[in-house]
């Protein structure tokens, strides 16, 4: 079934269920109203409806952006998918919990999920939603297992084992099923962002991996799907490891000793939040520095965890 949303003002903004019933054995291609081709967002959620659509458009010679996403929509991911409308003539974001990468099922089982707002957000800036279920996405066990090197063996990879070939498993399969001109990711996911582009090399994937920077709330907070379970004091005092981590670039230190030791001292101060690792890294390897001058790129990533949800967040230092 394909959802059309309606974006002419003047029209009922309700969705409306199209009906486009078609058997795996039919060729029928799926009809769309023409003139109203400029107006609506279209939420597609099986595979081969995604894929017809998608050939169609192709065949136009119209390039495709791929905004992958787990839902819980922010402001983050409308910077990602406005992004996307720039460099694209069709935009194509993604609404799939993936449980391949929850190594803990608590986790997986509180993540926020809300399509109907998810979609209210994004209207405006986007033409096809897929939101496909699991068995859509996996009807069959995947068995897929990745080889990244050093590049998932810290900081993620070493506090959620199998995250990161969760993650390429289900990045895989989007690729495959839309197969977009462009791919849009978040640096706030920095160590992921590296995954992903090391996984299109290795594979050979013909999609240019676009990098978009962090977006965040007025107290400096990294936007992220988790800051709903915060409640309002608890986001604020989040905010303060952003604080903390972005100050330690005024020391005008080279030394990552030094700097180690001032975050860590600060964001033990910061009551009730428990630090998971601060790591400053070449940002290419991802692998630690001991001063800032022993890479031309150098980042910091931190994750801590805030009363039950877990959070991450970057800053660069050059």
């Amino acid at each position: 079934m394909i959802k059309i949303r309606i974006k002419d003002n003047n029209i009922s903004p309700r969705f409306i269920k199209k009906n486009s019933q078609i058997s795996k054995n039919q060729k029928k291609p799926i009809t769309l109203p023409t003139k109203l081709i400029n107006y609506i967002m279209i939420l597609i959620e099986t595979v081969e409806k995604l894929k017809e659509v998608l050939f169609r458009i192709k065949s136009n010679g119209k390039t495709i952006g791929l905004v992958p996403t787990m839902g819980a929509l922010h402001e983050g991911h409308i910077s990602l998918i406005k992004k996307a409308k720039s460099e694209n003539q069709v935009v194509v974001v993604s609404i799939f919990v993936n449980p391949l990468q929850f190594n803990d099922p608590k986790d997986l089982e509180k993540y926020p999920r809300d399509l109907e707002k998810d979609l209210l957000l994004i209207e405006n800036f986007t033409d096809i939603v897929f939101a496909p279920s699991e068995m859509e996405v996996f009807p069959t066990a995947p068995v897929d297992k990745y080889d990244f090197g050093e590049l998932d063996k810290i900081m993620e990879g070493v506090s959620r084992p199998g995250h990161f070939n969760g993650v390429a498993t289900i990045v895989k399969r989007l690729f495959e099923f839309v197969q977009p001109n462009r791919a849009y990711f978040g640096e706030k996911d920095f160590q992921q962002l590296a995954i992903i582009r090391n996984l299109v090399e290795q594979l050979k994937i013909d999609v240019a991996i676009q990098s978009c920077p962090i977006v965040r709330e007025s107290n400096g907070l990294a936007m992220s799907s988790r800051n709903q379970l915060l409640s309002f004091a608890k986001r604020n005092i989040a905010a303060k490891v952003y604080g903390v981590i972005n100050k330690s670039k005024a020391l005008n230190a080279t030394s990552v000793k030094k700097i180690n030791d001032f975050v860590l001292a600060e964001i033990k101060k910061l009551e009730p939040i428990t630090l998971d690792y601060f790591s400053i890294i070449n940002d290419t390897t991802l692998q630690p520095v001991e001063s800032l001058d022993d890479a031309k790129g150098v980042v910091a990533c931190v994750a801590y965890i805030i009363g039950e949800v877990r959070l991450v967040d970057m800053i660069r230092f050059k």
